[in-house]
């Protein structure tokens, strides 16, 4: 019984895709980490000057 468990791989492509999943996470967290600010800033210096173009 313990062979045949030791030889069963049908969990290693679970846990390959889990990690997939999780370093996709963590890189998107680490870019909005980086750029969050960055893209903040631009929308709402396009918003003001939207709002100054209608007044």
């Amino acid at each position: 019984m313990l062979k045949r468990f030791l030889k069963d791989e049908r969990a290693q492509g679970m846990t390959e895709y889990v990690l997939v999943v999780f370093l996709i996470a963590l890189l998107a967290f680490v870019a909005v980490q980086l750029f969050g600010g960055k893209v903040k800033n631009a929308f709402n210096k396009a918003g003001t000057k939207l709002d100054q173009a209608t007044k």
